[in-house]
């Protein structure tokens, strides 16, 4: 079997594509590679189940899902070097695909499964195992039509940040030599800084400048409050995206905190009652308060009728995947396409997704509800989860953020209304409105993955065939791992709250809880506050008018603003690297560029090990945040003071490093 050179990227790889040209992937179409191996499944499939397992105690513990994404790609390229024969380019990215699959099986597990155990309902453990399975079933199989669109001729005009850290990780480290100490001393410099700073009490992780007065006063008075979470992964995060998005991400942002939280706090100042559907005056209110009681009901309307004009955009390419199918069905044989951009048959995925409504309305059945309710409750799974794969896959694509606490809250509140109006209430109707908004939870959550995996299939050479055919053995495998684990910890642990009588020690269940106290108050016939849902749909009506992509700006209106500030300072370091190296031109240019990504792309991966690492010492006994502080930490104008400055010093790092051995002007 001919083995191939491997390079660097394409100069083309992060650039949209002129009039004619075409991407040449790092591993050529008539190459062959070992891809699809028993090693490459094995470890894939292993990595899934121990990373689903640590995710869904960490998530369920402090609300905090370990992406697993990143750091099984860095255990690839470790793991090659155990075998005589090393493992190929291509089965490591089989391997990262199937292990990155535990994290979006696991976000779509503990956001929803444990709020049916917080309301007594106890769930049987097969119902568990299949609400994932289901989930992440369906959304696979709905991102693949899609995958010409977003992969192919959307190429060079979304940014991909997650995908281009995996596939510099896989490609530099293949590569050896100048450019993977780069990627290793940028890992494990923001690996050591960002462990060190959400971990321990070492200094602020967020800087606010409330010990400024003046930034107190705005905060007090007008309840504007700045804040900016200085790690070196959102660092990292904002140079791939590059500068025009994170500043439409930061715009969506400022427009939320700085406009409408202030908005509505000055106009509800003066009341002394309750406006739905917070429980609690505005008068009384902190600016975090404002913003979860009403803006993010706005950001939610924003990011989902940006996901409409997402689907409107895409559909000549689903119209196109669904023409092949009926060629394919006419035919005996279905066309011929190059190995790198053969999917799966159309037939197959639609019966996958027959098989998949069967299994939803059998789970769905038999929940004491008539067939009418079934039927609704398939339709609305379905088409939710078709929806919102897109949606994910455009917010994943482009800011490397997934908005699935918000879509499953939007499932839950039109679920609701909807079989409210057909009778179904009290615990039936809570237990059917929460398996969809799992189903639903999952299967956007696991196409933003699946969707970064294609791209770094795209990039490095991988068979699109493969990677979607291993992606079920990841969610089979996650699925069980995740169900199993939930039905284990909610044996030994209570989830959200504790109740008196009850000696079980609490898991906290962040997201569950927010979800439980919706179908809760939907299901007793609560109000739904679709002023601000349409307020919401207006302001992406408004941005796709101008002409802006709407959904970069939904996901700011949407994220805290925290997020959005210090990708902003990423996405100025790349501009200004960028047309530095413009102007140097030639081969040093091109190694400028070059090396601005690969640290970029390690302060994300050592950012994301340091993560993982922090969550798991939370999970050992005797863990306390306080077990390295620094003399200073209490003091808030120090403290932020020495994260400024450190986060600073980050920034040159990636300007000097990107610079270094380049001739003075």
């Amino acid at each position: 079997m001919a083995e191939v050179e491997t390079k660097s990227l394409p100069e083309n790889a992060y650039q949209p594509l002129k009039p004619g040209e075409s991407y040449p992937p790092l591993v050529p179409a008539g190459a062959k590679m070992p891809e699809l191996t028993a090693r490459s499944i094995g470890w894939g499939v292993f990595l899934c189940i121990i990373f689903t397992v640590a995710s869904a105690y960490s998530g369920l513990k402090v609300g905090q899902v370990m992406e697993s994404a990143i750091p099984i790609s860095i255990l690839a390229i470790g793991l090659a070097r155990l075998y005589r024969r090393r493992s190929s380019l291509l089965e490591n990215v089989i391997m990262t695909g199937i292990g990155g699959v535990a994290g979006s099986v696991v976000a779509g597990a503990v956001f929803t499964v444990p709020a049916l155990y917080i309301l007594k309902l106890d769930p049987h453990p097969m119902q568990t195992i299949f609400i994932c399975l289901a989930g992440g079933c369906l959304g696979v199989l709905f991102l693949i039509p899609l995958r010409r669109y977003f992969v192919r001729d959307m190429h060079g005009l979304l940014p991909y940040p997650e995908a281009t850290a995996i596939a510099e990780v896989l490609v530099t480290g293949e590569k050896g030599g100048s450019q993977a100490k780069v990627l290793l001393q940028a890992t494990a410099i923001a690996g050591v800084y960002d462990l060190f700073v959400t971990t321990f009490q070492v200094w602020k992780e967020f800087i606010d400048f409330r010990f400024v007065p003046v930034f107190r006063d705005f905060s007090d008075r007008a309840r504007m409050a700045f804040s900016f979470d200085a790690i070196g992964f959102i660092l990292g995060l904002g140079y791939v995206i590059g500068l025009r998005s994170c500043l439409i991400l930061c715009a969506g942002g400022v427009l939320s905190n700085l406009v409408l939280v202030p908005l509505i706090w000055f106009i509800g100042s003066h009341v002394d009652s309750a406006v739905y559907p917070a429980t609690i005056p505005i008068s009384h209110m902190t600016a975090v308060q404002i913003y979860r009681s009403y803006v993010r009901f706005v950001g939610v309307g924003a990011i989902a009728t940006a996901g409409i004009f997402g689907i409107i955009k895409s559909l000549r390419i689903v119209a196109g995947a669904f023409a092949i199918a009926l060629r394919v069905f006419r035919k005996s044989d279905a066309p011929v396409e190059e190995r790198t951009d053969r999917d799966i048959p159309m037939m197959a995925i639609f019966l996958g997704v027959v098989v998949g409504a069967i299994g939803v309305a059998i789970l769905l059945g038999n929940l004491a509800a008539s067939w009418m309710t079934v039927a609704i409750g398939v339709a609305l799974t379905l088409v939710f989860s078709f929806f919102f794969t897109s949606v994910a896959a455009n917010a994943i694509a482009t800011t490397a953020r997934n908005p699935v606490s918000g879509m499953t809250m939007l499932t839950i509140i039109i679920s609701s209304a909807v079989l409210l109006r057909f009778g179904v209430s009290g615990t039936t109707g809570m237990f059917f409105v929460m398996a969809i908004a799992g189903m639903v939870c999952t299967a956007l959550s696991v196409s933003g993955q699946a969707i970064t995996d294609l791209k770094t299939g795209y990039w490095l050479g991988s068979t699109p065939s493969a990677q979607e055919k291993v992606k079920f053995l990841g969610v089979i495998a996650a699925a069980i791992a995740v169900g199993l684990t939930i039905v284990m910890l909610a044996r030994t642990f209570q989830f959200g709250e504790a109740l008196p009588g009850d000696l079980r020690p609490v898991l906290a269940s962040p997201q569950a809880s927010i979800m439980k106290a919706l179908v809760e108050g939907f299901m007793s016939h609560q109000p739904i506050a679709y002023l601000l849902f349409g307020a919401g749909a207006m302001i992406a009506l408004v941005m796709e008018m101008l002409g802006q992509p709407s959904l970069i700006f939904a996901l700011g209106m949407y994220l805290p603003l925290e997020l959005n500030t210090p990708a902003l300072v990423g996405g100025f370091l790349s501009h200004f690297l960028n047309k530095r190296s413009e102007k140097t031109g030639g081969a040093v240019g091109k190694t400028i560029r070059e090396r601005g990504v690969i640290i970029a792309s390690g302060l994300m991966a050592g950012g994301a090990l340091g993560g993982v690492l922090g969550a798991t010492l939370r999970l050992i006994p005797g863990y306390r945040e306080d077990l390295i502080r620094t003399p200073f930490y209490g003091n808030d104008a120090v403290s932020q003071i020495v994260s400024a400055v450190l986060f600073v010093g980050l920034c040159l790092y990636v300007w000097f490093g990107s610079l270094k051995n380049v001739p003075a002007e």
